[in-house]
């Protein structure tokens, strides 16, 4: 995780961008486009709300993408 000119969460982006076309997840991140979009605009509040959703949005995906 890289820090961000402003606030001081940082952004969880590995550079690995690739939406789920079903959910609407970043495979790398588990942030939406919006979320990814806005995260500079994003208040620390905001941000840490987010960053508190990817481990189970990731969780989520990693389970719905290893169904065949």
């Amino acid at each position: 995780m890289r820090p961000d000119v402003r606030g001081t969460v940082p952004s969880p982006c590995i550079k690995l961008c690739v939406v789920d076309g079903q959910s609407g997840l970043c495979a790398g991140c588990g942030r939406t486009l919006a979320e990814i979009g806005g995260w500079l605009r994003f208040s620390d509040e905001q941000r840490r709300a987010v960053m508190a959703e990817l481990p189970s949005r990731l969780a989520a995906l990693s389970d719905a993408m290893a169904v065949p």
